[in-house]
């Protein structure tokens, strides 16, 4: 895994994270906001999290970028998960059509 960007947000932090996905044979791309009452403090039993899927063609940076949820996560203590679950790249088949290939991703074993 390697971390592309860390962001002070909301008095969490967000970080943009690649890793090596089995599923796709690609690289993958994630962004975790983890809110500041979590950041070095252990829990025995975790902290809530969300996990947003984005509409087709749309990346991790969307909801970001748009959703303003970020602040609201903050204040309930709760962390959120937004990956980019569409395979990107060179090495991915296209198609002309946006619904497949490059950037269309249908949530196909996203666990």
């Amino acid at each position: 895994m390697e971390i592309k960007s860390t962001e002070k947000v909301a008095g969490g932090t967000l970080k943009r994270v690649e890793h090596a996905s089995e599923s796709t044979k690609t690289k993958m791309v994630f962004s975790i906001f983890i809110p500041g009452s979590a950041l070095g403090a252990p829990s025995k039993t975790g902290w809530p999290v969300i996990y947003w899927l984005s509409g087709l063609t749309c990346d991790d940076t969307n909801f970001s970028q748009k959703s303003g949820a970020f602040q609201y996560a903050a204040n309930q203590g709760v962390a959120i998960v937004v990956p980019d679950t569409s395979p990107r790249g060179t090495e991915v088949p296209n198609d002309e059509a946006y619904d497949f290939g490059q950037g269309a991703g249908f949530y196909v074993n996203a666990t």
